[in-house]
C-alpha cells in the first residue's frame, strides 16, 4: 500500500525529461542537518523604485505591471505545480520570486508560464516569458540563441537509490546493478558509453517517476539523471530513498533571458550573488532540496 501510494504521488509530478543537457548543504557547516526538513522558504523584500535603463524587457515588464517567469511544472523539489490548489512551488520557484522581488514585483504580479524544454529558446526569444528558471543547463550552444544570468545552482549527474541500500556509493560502483533513466536522455547514454554497468542492466522508461517507482519496488537498483532532480525525489519520500556520490558530470543552472539584454542579465547575476552572499540562497536550498538530506556546493556567478 506504502509503495502504491508513493507511487500515485510521484505520477503527479511526473517527469517527461530527457537530462537538462537535452531538453549548500543543508547547514553551513557541509553536512546534513535534521533541521533543514522544517525549513521554512525565506521572504523577500519587494524592491522599490527600480529603474533599469537600457533593458527592452524590464521596460515591457513595467508597461504591463507584472512578469511572467517560464517554468516547470512537474519537477519535485524544483518546479512543481500542486494540481489542486495551482499554486507552483520548489527551488527554481523561490529563485524565480527572489529575482521579482529584486526587480521590484512581489508574488501576486507574476505569472507562471509553463514551458517545455524543447520550446525555451523560443519562449524567451518572442518574449513569450521576460526569463526562465527550469533547470537550464547553461551551455555555449544556447548562448548563441538566449543569454544566462547565474549560474544559481550547480547540478551534475547523480544517483538515486533505496535509502537502506549500502552497496551503491558512486558510479564506480555500479557494476552488475540495473540502472534507470529517461530513453534517449544524456545521463543514461553517459551509463552506457562509459560501461558503468553491463548493457543489460540498462533500463529506460519515458518518465523518471516510472524509475522511481520501478526502485522502490526493487526491479532496478539506482536511478540517474540531474542529482538536483534526484534531490526532489529523495526530498518527497527521505525515509525511503537517498542521493549517493559525488555528481560525475557538470550542469550549471541558469536564468535564461533575451540574448541582447545584457542590463537585466548583470542585475539579476547581481541579485544572486546578494542571495549567496546574505544567506538567502542557504535558505531556499535548506527549504526545498535540502529536504532530501543531501548536501549542495554553492555556485559561482559566471558574468559576461
Amino acid at each position: 500500500m506504502r509503495i502504491r501510494t508513493l507511487a500515485a504521488g510521484l505520477l503527479v509530478g511526473a517527469l517527461a525529461l530527457t537530462a537538462c543537457g537535452k531538453e549548500g548543504t543543508p547547514s553551513s557547516g557541509g553536512t546534513g542537518d535534521s533541521g533543514a526538513n522544517s525549513a521554512a522558504t525565506p521572504s523577500y523584500t519587494v524592491a522599490q523604485n527600480v529603474d533599469l535603463p537600457g533593458s527592452a524587457t524590464f521596460a515591457k515588464i513595467k508597461g504591463k505591471g507584472g512578469l511572467t517567469i517560464g517554468v516547470k511544472d512537474d519537477q519535485p523539489g524544483l518546479g512543481q505545480k500542486d494540481p489542486t490548489t495551482g499554486k507552483y512551488a520548489g527551488f527554481d520557484i523561490e529563485i524565480a520570486k527572489l529575482v521579482a522581488a529584486g526587480l521590484g514585483y512581489d508574488e501576486s504580479k507574476i505569472t507562471y508560464q509553463t514551458v517545455d524544454s524543447g520550446a525555451r529558446e523560443a519562449a524567451i526569444a518572442n518574449g513569450t516569458v521576460d526569463y526562465y528558471v527550469g533547470t537550464y543547463t547553461i551551455t555555449d550552444k544556447r548562448k548563441q540563441q538566449v543569454s544566462f544570468a547565474g549560474p544559481y545552482f550547480q547540478a551534475g549527474q547523480g544517483l538515486l537509490v533505496r535509502k537502506d541500500d549500502n552497496s551503491i556509493t558512486g558510479k564506480d560502483t555500479l557494476k552488475g546493478k540495473k540502472v534507470c533513466s529517461v530513453t534517449g536522455s544524456t545521463p543514461i547514454q553517459r551509463v552506457r558509453d562509459q560501461g558503468l554497468t553491463e548493457p543489460g542492466n540498462i533500463v529506460e522508461f519515458q518518465k523518471y517517476s516510472q524509475c522511481v517507482e520501478k526502485l522502490n519496488t526493487k526491479e532496478v537498483d539506482a536511478v540517474t539523471t540531474d542529482d538536483a532532480i534526484l534531490k526532489g525525489f529523495a526530498a518527497q519520500d527521505p525515509d525511503t530513498l537517498k542521493v549517493v556520490g559525488e555528481p560525475f558530470s557538470t550542469e550549471p543552472y541558469g536564468i535564461g533571458l533575451n540574448k541582447d539584454d545584457s542590463v537585466l542579465r548583470n542585475k539579476i547575476d547581481d541579485l544572486l550573488q546578494a542571495a549567496l552572499d546574505d544567506g538567502t540562497w542557504q535558505k531556499i536550498y535548506d527549504a526545498t532540496l535540502g529536504k532530501s538530506g543531501s548536501t549542495a556546493t554553492k555556485p559561482t556567478i559566471q558574468r559576461y
